[in-house]
């Protein structure tokens, strides 16, 4: 059901390239009802909201900026900044949130990745690796592909900039490589 817990989530991780890459997933996206899906793209803050705003014309979905205690609902598209993480209370998923000086990325994807590690005995988890510099969110995926959640990264055609994918196929033994088409794919599938 819309904006209770959801049952699926979809951890999607993308620096460089990364904007156009996750508006194609987004954009095929049919309305959602079980699964909830977080965003964590590499972006200046400053930058953040306008990026929703472009994500969500046109779309059935709400998306929104997670912030501070905001509770995970079914059915909605949350973009994350900082050092965001989900903590459980009750039954319910909620957001924590900091803005860290000394973080390197914004957001941090292996910290909303790693956050989810303790539920994959409750919440189906696909976790995606897109386009990008340098390794941010290969760690997580690790952790959460060990844990028995489905992960995919872009393959080297498909993927604007290698840096990250090229990581996650080297480091991540079942990780499940597909071009942004078959990805498109593969999540509106676990959506269903």
């Amino acid at each position: 059901m819309k904006d209770s817990t959801p049952s699926k989530i979809v951890l999607l991780g993308a620096s460089t390239g990364g904007p156009g890459q996750i508006e194609k997933i987004i954009n095929a996206l049919p309305e959602l009802h079980n699964t909830t899906v977080i965003i964590a793209q590499h972006m200046a803050i400053g930058f953040m909201s306008s990026f929703a705003k472009r994500l969500q014309e046109n779309h059935v979905n709400i998306i929104a900026i997670a912030e501070n205690n905001d509770i995970l609902k079914s059915g909605r598209i949350y973009v994350c900044c900082g050092l965001t993480g989900i903590n459980k209370k009750g039954s319910e998923f909620i957001f924590s949130q900091e803005k860290s000086p000394q973080n390197s990325f914004n957001p941090d994807i292996n910290n909303i990745f790693n956050s989810f590690i303790s539920f994959t005995k409750e919440i189906e988890i696909l976790s995606v690796i897109l386009t990008g510099i340098g390794h941010d969110g290969v760690e997580a995926c690790k952790r959460l592909s060990e844990g028995g959640s489905l992960c995919i990264t872009e393959s080297e055609h498909s993927a604007i900039v290698d840096g990250m994918p090229s990581r996650a196929r080297k480091e991540i033994q079942n990780i499940r490589v597909q071009d942004i088409n078959e990805i498109v794919n593969t999540i509106k599938e676990f959506c269903s």
